[in-house]
């Protein structure tokens, strides 16, 4: 059986990534607590995913890696719509760290959640399928969340059942 993190968790964690800030400590020490990295650093990784895994993907001007399986009908979403998802998030070591089948457990507002499916997911309309890959400063950046460690890019395989 494959053990998955909760959507709530997910939610929870992106919340918490809109209020928390990357930068110096403020203990004084003058360590930097939290670093990102440039989409173009994990250009490689997600090049090679997709090679590896036969994803052809297109290049978005941010440098978040796509590919519509899907283009789906009717409406796209935008970051003010509520959508409803079926979807897998993949590190790029193969490990699933988060999927879901049941549509009806998500409606997210897409402007709650990360930049990666914010920019990706306009491509497709309901009904679609989209593959995304996302370099970490789109995913969950510098700070990780739950089993996903920081400065990770992510692959997510979408489907969009319906929006609101």
């Amino acid at each position: 059986m494959q053990k998955t993190v909760p959507v709530f968790f997910i939610l929870v964690s992106l919340g918490v990534m809109l209020f928390a800030a990357c930068g110096k400590s403020s203990s004084g020490s003058g360590s930097v607590s939290c670093k990102g990295v440039e989409p173009s650093v994990d250009s490689p990784a997600l090049l090679s995913f997709a090679k590896a895994h036969g994803i052809t993907s297109l290049k978005d001007t941010a440098g978040l890696y796509y590919q519509v399986i899907n283009q789906g009908t009717g409406a796209r979403p935008t970051v003010t719509s509520t959508i409803f998802v079926t979807y897998t998030a993949t590190l790029l070591d193969s490990t699933i760290v988060d999927s879901t089948t049941n549509a009806a457990k998500t409606g997210f507002t897409l402007g709650g959640l990360i930049p990666g499916w914010q920019l990706g997911l306009p491509a497709i309309q309901v009904g679609g399928r989209i593959k995304l890959l996302i370099p970490s400063e789109y995913a969950y950046g510098c700070q990780g969340s739950g089993p996903i460690p920081p400065n990770t890019p992510m692959f997510f395989d979408i489907t969009l059942v319906s929006l609101q």
